[in-house]
């Protein structure tokens, strides 16, 4: 295990929260961290138009109210964002495609920066470009807002059997892997020769029930990012504490059955084959 993967806890949640009352919300049902935004995923969604990085207030205020570590999404490519977050002290920046990209082109050089980024991919040519450019973490797309898992499970799939193929590729196959995939061929080097990752993958994008965030432990993930998920359902307090449990108990088939009794209605979800090309924002990016 490299030094990197000890940057964040394994088995762990982090729950996205707009304010105070809520990031407390997530502490005490034993989150590891939180991410201060203006709006949960699905309300992004819903609202439309362009989403921006957090009133600086939220993120002062979510700081203020919690003694885990405070994340901060920024728009895709937004240079100034991202400063303004790391002169606040974030304790982790997501380059994140929730938000409305800033640069359809470039992402960030995140090696530039002192405080650590997490950014999202769907595949081992995006987490290897993400890598190279110098992120700390990484976290499946998945389709946020949706509380639909599928597109989770189909990136950390993705992910984990394109890990493995090549493990058995030698140098001159990597090199023609490397530039199918659009990957750095150095990081995918790397990533052959540990076997893994050299930083964490946690699981985002539609975890909604206990249930949920056990299956993406069980497919490897080390950790997963839920939002929607919990402050969408009938009763947060519940759903975080239970999707908490089933995250560090992802095995323990009983406990989990008895967690998801009598939550209320979770977050209503979204076909992910209904939503228009233009509205899916694991497509934003690369």
């Amino acid at each position: 295990m490299t030094q990197d993967k000890l940057a964040m806890p394994y088995k762990g949640v982090i729950m996205d929260v707009v304010n105070a009352e809520q990031a407390k919300i997530a502490e005490a049902a034993g989150a590891v961290a939180v991410m201060a935004l203006e709006r949960v995923p699905s309300d992004i969604r819903a609202a439309g138009g362009v989403a921006r990085a957090a009133d600086p207030r939220i993120i002062e205020e979510v700081v203020g109210a919690v003694s885990i570590p405070v994340m901060a999404k920024c728009r895709i490519g937004h240079i100034s964002e991202a400063r303004v977050l790391e002169a606040m002290g974030v304790d982790f920046i997501d380059e994140s495609e929730v938000l409305t990209p800033a640069d359809e082109e470039y992402h960030l050089l995140k090696s530039d920066y002192d405080v650590p980024f997490v950014c999202g991919c769907r595949d081992l040519g995006e987490a290897a470009r993400r890598i190279g450019e110098g992120s700390r973490m990484l976290r499946t797309k998945g389709e946020p807002g949706t509380g639909n898992i599928v597109e989770a499970v189909r990136h950390i799939r993705r992910v984990n059997q394109q890990v493995k193929q090549i493990s058995v590729l030698n140098d001159d196959e990597l090199m023609t892997f490397a530039k199918d995939l659009g990957a750095p061929y150095d990081v995918l080097k790397e990533i052959r020769a540990l076997g893994e990752l050299p930083v964490v993958n946690y699981a985002a994008g539609g975890v909604a029930t206990p249930q949920d965030a056990a299956l993406m432990m069980e497919l490897g993930a080390d950790g997963v990012f839920v939002g929607s998920g919990v402050f969408k359902s009938e009763q947060p307090e519940k759903f975080a504490r239970a999707i908490v449990q089933a995250t560090e108990n992802h095995q323990d088939y009983k406990l989990i059955g008895e967690l998801a009794k009598e939550l209320g209605t979770p977050m209503s979800g979204v076909d992910i084959r209904t939503l228009p090309e233009n509205e899916r924002m694991q497509d934003r990016g690369w």
